[in-house]
């Protein structure tokens, strides 16, 4: 097989998708060397942002070049008249989009809804634009993969697509991420000024991830306990954050709060590994990667009582309802006061993450593809 992907994700700082895309592919070639993979992007792509690790010969980058029209009207014109040159077997679009006119077979990866679900917590115009493409993607790709089946179930109910043309396949956490020494943190974390007591989130800052409610809890925390830990949020500014930003200023906890930006990999690990939990209330999910990322360096889970997220942590995390910031206080409570909770989540975490890998969803991944190419012959 050829196989193209699209590698769009790749020329900015990695997150969700970004570390999907990359993952993925690396994966497959290592999995299939007997197949040839291509990322092709018009952008240039974003280099030393991970792990240096060798790149499979059987797996390439390509820059495609192409002029302004090519570049703006990339779905449309661009990538199918660089597809109908590249003699794909099929090509895989690893964020919501695939070409929108070709003779070759294509995949999609929708990773959630939230457009559709949760508009309100998007930029409009990006809500909107998605809430039109995305039905027409669905209905263009020959497959489409989800991270889980709550996800599946969603695409095919709101999409318009039939439940045969959807597969569900679980994401994993990089390999980077495994369980370290307090020791070995010390310095990452004297760098960021991050104490030896601390509560994490990471992801982008934006409404979806329910920062709000996690700073109510804070500061519920603060108000009617002794505890003083601090709370760290790793990750970049997104969208949408003034009302999160105007509540800091209404309360006392913003002294004991920590924001580090974007980090890379061995900063994340180190923080992982040390923090007292790791706290992810999001409103709603696709697979919610940052929890297995963070079971995997042994830190015990607190999460939300939400369909995905439940599909992915299994019964390792402690779940809460996200919109009761009360609920979400007295989840931190118990995992900081109680010892034996801290041991099983963190326990349970390790196994829990232990359960994914790149090679199964690459393996899977790769079952889709020769499916579609069996049926088209």
């Amino acid at each position: 097989m050829r196989i193209g992907l699209d590698g769009i994700p790749l020329g900015e700082l990695k997150t969700g998708v970004g570390h999907y895309t990359c993952e993925l592919a690396h994966a497959l070639a290592c999995l299939a060397p007997e197949d040839e993979f291509e990322l092709v992007s018009p952008y240039p792509y974003l280099n030393g942002d991970e792990p240096k690790r060798a790149v499979p010969p059987n797996l390439r980058a390509v820059q495609a070049k192409v002029d302004r029209i090519r570049r703006r009207r990339w779905w449309s014109v661009g990538l199918p008249l660089y597809v109908s040159r590249a003699s794909f077997s099929l090509f895989h679009g690893t964020n919501y989009d695939v070409p929108l006119w070709n003779r070759c077979r294509t995949i999609v990866t929708i990773h959630d809804l939230s457009s559709f679900l949760y508009p309100e917590t998007h930029e409009q115009h990006l809500a909107q634009r998605a809430r039109r493409r995305l039905p027409r993607m669905a209905r263009a790709a020959t497959k489409i993969i989800t991270p889980t089946e709550r996800v599946r179930s969603e695409v095919w109910e709101h999409l318009g697509v039939t439940p045969d043309k959807v597969f569900a396949v679980p994401e994993a956490p990089r390999r980077s991420f495994r369980r370290v020494t307090p020791a070995e943190t010390i310095s990452v974390r004297r760098r960021l000024k991050i104490e030896d007591d601390f509560i994490l989130f990471v992801g982008t800052i934006e409404p979806r991830k329910n920062l709000l409610t996690l700073a109510r809890a804070f500061d519920d925390i603060y108000r009617t306990t002794s505890l003083r830990p601090q709370l760290v949020i790793a990750g970049k500014e997104g969208w949408l954050t003034d009302p999160f930003f105007a509540y800091l200023k209404s309360v006392n906890i913003r002294e004991r709060m920590r924001f580090t930006g974007y980090l890379c990999d061995d900063d994340l690990r180190a923080l992982y590994s040390s923090c007292r939990a790791f706290v992810y209330p999001s409103l709603y999910e696709g697979f919610g990667l940052p929890l297995l990322e963070a079971m995997a360096c042994g830190a015990p889970v607190i999460t939300s009582r939400i369909p995905s997220i439940m599909e992915t942590a299994g019964t390792a995390a402690r779940f809460i309802s996200p919109t009761d910031f009360r609920d979400l206080a007295q989840g931190i409570i118990r995992v900081l006061e109680d010892g034996s909770e801290w041991d099983y989540r963190s326990s349970a975490g390790l196994q829990r993450a232990a359960e994914f890998s790149w090679e199964r969803t690459a393996s899977a991944t790769l079952n889709v593809y020769r499916q579609v190419l069996a049926e088209e012959k």
